[in-house]
């Protein structure tokens, strides 16, 4: 397990840029911890090296990569510290909305090369709709990052005289509204137990009103931009992210407690860790386990862009096994983290062991909705031939 689990390096200059910013992550891991946020100065070079432009449309100066090259930096970043890899994950699929915008509204919220922008998907805001414009009030919890952004988008339930709008099928109707980070008032809110450095803190807009055309469904609306990528539905490109955040976080569990365990001695017994025959099986055991999850998801990521490349839209199940993918790999992540700390020992308890940390930002991780236990259902399913509400795909 020695070195990385992938070499982003070859990705473009966007690779080789963040393979070295790699060695500053890692150092300032307890400062980023200690902060509660991404460091302002960390994100800037994050943001100069193109980490947040990865899914970003290549009409407006994006890099639009494949989401096989995406996992692997986002799971790479995480390697280093899983927090500073949170972040860049939000950044990323947050320009997801500049491919259904209208590419000059786009532009202004998307275009600059060193833009960080953010937000959250789930609809915690109220939106009346006032015809040219929407009048926008709620409070957001999960705004990764958010401290860092230009622009932040909510999303929020669509009102039209106090009555809720619906859809055909009948459920409600939400959107995405995105609207300047200046418009927006901070909670400190992120008193957490992992996942520490990301600042996900509340943020709160009210009577905040915003134009229609700075806002997206990804639900009903069809993207602007035809890119394969594009296809991808945003629940499974969330997904996608959390759960390389939480391989790449898994990864660096296993190689420290392998550390440790080849120079650690066993007290009063004079052997290392390395020369128990219960240690040699756990980790080969969790070696395994941590290799199976990266190969399940990099096939099932595999099979949807090829679907993604040569149709329209990508298959019922095409779908329920990615999320199915993303949703086993961030459990297993954290069951691994959790046998390293273990192994640990008393060492581990202390909050500045790095083990200690990595256990906590894994089970922050299998807390997301993206990849939560429900997922295992809506998979099965499809698996099973029953019906499925295809939005939550």
């Amino acid at each position: 397990m020695n070195g990385l689990q992938y070499d982003i390096s070859s990705i473009g200059d966007v690779g080789a840029n963040i393979v070295k910013m790699l060695p500053e992550i890692r150092e300032r891991a307890a400062e980023i911890e200690g902060a509660r946020r991404l460091p302002a100065d960390l994100a800037a070079k994050l943001a100069e090296a193109g980490a947040f432009n990865l899914s970003k449309p290549a009409s407006l100066g994006g890099l639009e990569l494949a989401p096989l090259d995406f996992m692997k930096i986002i799971a790479t970043v995480a390697e280093a510290d899983a927090s500073v890899g949170w972040c860049v994950m939000i950044a990323v699929t947050s320009t997801l909305g500049a491919a259904y915008m209208p590419e000059l509204v786009a532009s202004e919220i998307f275009g600059a090369d060193d833009v960080i922008t953010g937000g959250v998907f789930a609809p915690m805001g109220r939106a009346e709709d006032k015809g040219d414009h929407y009048l926008l009030s709620g409070q957001w919890q999960w705004g990764s990052g958010s401290a860092n952004c230009s622009w932040l988008g909510g999303g929020a339930m669509i009102f039209e005289d106090d009555a809720l709008q619906k859809f055909d099928n009948g459920a409600p109707n939400h959107r995405m509204l995105f609207f300047p980070a200046k418009e927006a008032t901070f909670v400190d809110s992120w008193h957490v137990a992992g996942l520490k450095g990301t600042g996900s803190g509340d943020f709160s807009v009210k009577n905040l009103k915003i134009p229609k055309d700075r806002s997206v469904s990804f639900v009903a609306d069809q993207p602007r931009d035809a890119g394969a990528l594009y296809k991808f539905p945003l629940f499974g490109l969330l997904a996608l992210g959390v759960s390389s955040v939480a391989l790449g976080n898994a990864r660096a569990a296993l190689e420290e407690i392998r550390t440790i365990a080849i120079h650690k001695k066993t007290p009063g017994g004079g052997r290392t860790m390395a020369q128990r025959a219960t240690v040699q099986v756990e980790l080969a055991r969790a070696t395994a386990q941590l290799e199976g999850a990266f190969s399940y998801l990099e096939n099932a990521i595999s099979a949807c862009w090829l679907e993604a490349q040569g149709s329209d839209e990508i298959s019922a199940k095409g779908r329920a096994n990615l999320r199915l993918a993303c949703a086993h790999a961030t459990e297993t992540s954290a069951e691994l983290c959790k046998m390293a700390y273990t192994l640990g020992g008393g060492a581990a308890v202390y909050s500045d062991n790095v083990l200690q940390r990595r256990f906590r930002d894994a089970h922050v991780a299998t807390q997301h909705i993206a990849t939560s236990p429900a997922v295992f259902e809506l998979a099965g399913r499809v698996l099973l031939d029953q019906p499925v509400d295809m939005a939550m795909l």
